[in-house]
């Protein structure tokens, strides 16, 4: 049996978001999952159901992926409308404060509310993402997302996920990559594809000079409060000096690397479960 609930809510903009609900220890902050870019609420099934009841886990799926409405306007498919759909989120539960979990753009988005919310954060968790993005695995990623591929079978599906991954990590088996194919993907009309709106590579292909943020002061932020930050040490968007200089900027916070993955790690590796226990044990 699931031991989540699938449910939906209305935001300010009209759309209908999906997300999972873990029920767990309504004494604690909720875990408030973020996912990656081109990401679903699949991606913490094994983390929802390692960490509740022990505690409630959300599992918020962005405009434009899985169960949630795809946005007409794709310029609004960026970190500070998502970070408003969380805080809309935490609104309608009547949740003061989470924990949030955010891998790669949920991470982004979780420095984003730190920014203009911190007080909805008890504590956070970021997987695979810093203020400092590397140039490689931004274009690794650009070269893939938005493209609308159809794939005849699993395995095909599990081949195109492995090469847009770049084969890491390097232990995954062809069950593995399977696997992962079915938490990005979903089955239509006889044929497999991306279970996204593929507009949300549009801010990536907008033309002429792009303006740069500095994230900076949005970790700074975030790093007031308890953090922990996890690392692939195969990862190409979160580079090791990237990740030292956060060790200083926030001495406070806690950090592991998880050898041999890429980005990002799925957070059910010993090292990310073994730092996680310790973490949310402190809290």
């Amino acid at each position: 049996m699931e031991r989540f609930a699938d449910r939906y809510f209305v935001v300010r903009d009209g759309l209908r978001l999906h997300y999972r609900d873990y029920p767990g220890s309504a004494t604690r902050p909720p875990l408030l999952c973020l996912p990656g870019l081109t990401r679903n609420a699949r991606d913490f099934a094994a983390f929802g159901e390692l960490r509740a009841p022990g505690f409630r886990v959300l599992a918020l799926e962005f405009r434009g992926r899985g169960q949630s409405d795809y946005d007409p306007l794709p310029a609004r498919y960026n970190p500070l409308t998502y970070a408003g759909d969380a805080i809309e989120l935490l609104d309608l539960l009547d949740v003061e404060q989470a924990v949030f979990v955010g891998t790669s753009l949920g991470g982004l988005v979780t420095m984003t509310v730190a920014a203009i919310a911190p007080q909805r954060i008890a504590a956070a968790i970021l997987n695979d993402v810093g203020p400092e993005l590397e140039r490689k695995g931004l274009e690794r990623i650009r070269s893939y997302v938005g493209r609308e591929d159809r794939f005849k079978s699993w395995d095909e599906a599990a081949a195109a996920i492995a090469r847009n991954n770049g084969h890491m990590p390097a232990s995954y088996s062809q069950a593995d990559w399977v696997n992962a194919a079915r938490r990005a993907c979903r089955e239509e009309q006889g044929e497999i594809t991306f279970d996204y709106d593929p507009a949300i590579a549009a801010p990536f292909k907008v033309k002429g000079a792009t303006p740069r943020v500095d994230m900076w002061p949005l970790f700074k932020a975030l790093a007031q409060r308890s953090l922990l930050v996890v690392r692939g040490s195969e990862s190409d968007l979160l580079s090791a000096s990237a990740f030292e200089k956060m060790k200083a900027a926030a001495p406070d916070a806690s950090f592991v690397t998880v050898e041999g993955a890429g980005h990002a790690p799925m957070l059910g590796e010993p090292e990310a479960g073994a730092a996680i226990d310790v973490f949310l044990g402190r809290l």
